[in-house]
């Protein structure tokens, strides 16, 4: 689901830097391969570390939980950080900004709810999980339908 967001979001900016004239869509290309590069790192760092304790990787919810802790969290505060350090002139580009910000802290949120649900065993943290999962779904597809937008606008960009 992350990647699904970020290679998203990284389709609508390089489908952006043809949209316009030399200035701004060297701002989107400084934006993609210099602004993100830092953050891009702690996404992925974060993510491989989570992807590498569930699903067919689950063990044990200690090790689940300890992962959490330790190296999910702490690298996800640092990527949000990061995101949100990142200014933006181009309106176009602010609003996918935008996107993924909101996408990355439903994804923080949600590890927090999982860390809550494993220390208490509680039922209704992990409905509350679900339900975060259906919102960042919900991103995915405010993210395809932006792009389809832009595909409408610049036609040549239809896939």
């Amino acid at each position: 689901m992350r990647k699904q967001i970020f290679l998203l979001f990284a389709l609508c900016v390089v489908i952006l830097s043809g949209c316009f004239d030399d200035p701004i869509q060297d701002e989107l290309l400084l934006y993609l391969n210099s602004d993100l590069t830092t953050a891009h790192k702690l996404e992925k760092e974060a993510v491989s570390a989570y992807e590498g304790v569930t699903g067919a990787n689950f063990s044990n919810d200690q090790e689940l939980y300890d992962t959490l802790i330790n190296e999910v969290i702490p690298n996800y505060e640092k990527f949000l950080d990061e995101l949100n350090s990142v200014k933006i002139e181009n309106e176009a580009l602010k609003e996918i900004h935008d996107i993924y910000i909101e996408g990355a802290q439903i994804q923080y949120e949600a590890f927090t709810i999982i860390i809550k649900a494993l220390e208490t065993q509680d039922q209704n943290a992990k409905t509350m999980f679900q339900s975060m999962a259906q919102s960042q779904q919900t991103i995915v597809d405010s993210l395809n339908a932006r792009l389809q937008y832009i595909q409408s606008q610049e036609p040549q960009y239809k896939q």
